[in-house]
């Protein structure tokens, strides 16, 4: 019951090719046995087509399988191989017509070629153009003519050096119409990953795009290059420092220029050489030590005198003592960080009181602002005096009318308290 509910991993396929030099595909034998270079019929999307086999019954991993496996119908009969020559003979004259009828309208297309189906229900022409193109009208002169279904479909330059076919600049077929089943992208990015020429006509292909082979060695530079200084690198070597020149990423050497003797140019490989600094410098980048040479140096790097004469600094340890307790000690700790504290605080001046102002003369100053107060004004004196004496009155000063008051002094300062000037007369009546 196990075996019957497993998945199988592989299944049987074999190889049919529409056309000659197109794309493979998979169809399901249905237990049918083909060899290579029969001819089938198969069952398409578009109903059945004329195919050949370019590779027997054999199996493959059902990952790679392409779901839904369609069947081969038959193998190719007489009457279907007579059948296949007519359409061969219909696809020419429709091509011919229809360049014709291009060239009339003078329409902005180029013809690629035309397919007709097996059982004869469709005509189908690839071309391409610059441009979106209206062949409406094309449409309808090509069905009076062929009185069947027309189809055109507009493909890209690649996809017409796949149908037509040819030979690269390296004398070969034409990857992309030979072994490539589908486009992969390429950039001029990889082409300056591996060091090659920009000229277009060097790096370009027939058709006019970038060369798919470009994508082949891609992934092999770009792990060549993890292991590579970059240009301008200031490295290390057995006969003294410079700068890398050049590079080989295939045979993963380097060119270096001395530093110390400039004309001198050396090859050396990427394990015989150190990297101080990877690719060119920067202005925020620190400068290199002139000491710093791990391989011409003998592996190591001189230390500094500045470093040799800087003393070396220990924390201070406190030890406890077997009479001495915890408590005891955290008591110690507040009252240190309470002391620190204290001193800590900063002391506020007031100005404008004075109120930190240091004493003058040995004395203090809220004593003297309380001094003052003990003494009791003048008509508080003449309250308490008794009632049988009777205070004689200030004599008038020289100068001063008889019952006029004394003039106030003039003093931009006035004193807080004025004090009782003494009597000067005869004392009090008895």
């Amino acid at each position: 019951m196990e075996n019957e509910n497993k998945t199988p991993e592989f299944a049987e396929v074999v190889d049919i090719q529409f056309r000659p030099g197109q794309k493979i595909y998979y169809f399901d034998p249905a237990g049918i046995l083909c060899k290579t270079g029969d001819h089938v019929i198969i069952d398409t999307a578009r109903g059945p087509e004329f195919g050949y086999c370019t590779g027997g019954n054999h199996k493959i991993p059902v990952k790679d399988v392409v779901a839904p496996l369609r069947p081969v119908l038959r193998k190719a009969t007489a009457q279907d191989e007579k059948i296949a020559a007519e359409n061969q003979e219909k696809e020419r004259k429709a091509a011919e017509a229809c360049s014709r009828k291009i060239s009339e309208m003078q329409l902005d297309m180029q013809l690629v070629s035309a397919e007709c189906a097996f059982d004869g229900s469709k005509l189908l022409f690839f071309f391409t153009a610059d441009e979106r193109v209206d062949f409406r009208e094309l449409v309808k002169e090509l069905a009076s003519m062929f009185h069947t279904r027309i189809e055109l479909r507009q493909i890209g330059v690649r996809d017409k050096a796949k149908m037509v076919g040819g030979l690269g600049i390296c004398g070969r077929p034409f990857c992309c119409a030979s072994f490539l089943d589908d486009f992969q992208p390429v950039s001029i990015k990889m082409a300056k990953t591996q060091n090659l020429s920009l000229s277009p006509t060097k790096i370009s292909g027939t058709c006019g795009r970038l060369m798919c082979c470009l994508k082949y060695e891609q992934d092999a530079y770009e792990d060549l290059i993890r292991t590579s200084p970059k240009a301008e690198s200031f490295v290390d070597t057995p006969d003294g420092r410079g700068t890398v020149v050049e590079l080989d990423l295939l045979r993963q050497r380097v060119k270096v220029r001395m530093e110390d003797r400039p004309e001198m140019i050396g090859t050396y490989a990427n394990t015989d050489i150190a990297v101080l600094r990877n690719g060119k410098a920067k202005k925020t980048d620190p400068p290199i030590p002139a000491d710093l040479a791990p391989i011409s140096g003998g592996g190591r790097r001189r230390r500094k005198e500045e470093d040799e004469d800087t003393p070396m600094m220990l924390d201070s340890i406190r030890l406890r003592y077997s009479n001495e307790t915890i408590a005891e000690e955290q008591a110690v700790e507040e009252a240190e960080q309470a002391q620190a504290e204290k001193s800590a605080k900063p002391h506020h001046r007031n100005r404008r009181r004075g109120g930190n102002k240091p004493a003058q003369n040995g004395e203090n100053r809220p004593e003297q602002k309380q001094a003052p107060k003990a003494e009791k004004p003048k008509q508080e004196q003449k309250k308490q005096a008794p009632k049988g004496e009777k205070q004689e009155k200030k004599p008038a000063q020289p100068g001063e009318a008889a019952g006029e008051k004394e003039a106030p002094k003039k003093n931009n300062r006035k004193p807080r308290y004025r004090r009782r000037k003494p009597n000067s007369g005869a004392g009090s009546e008895s």
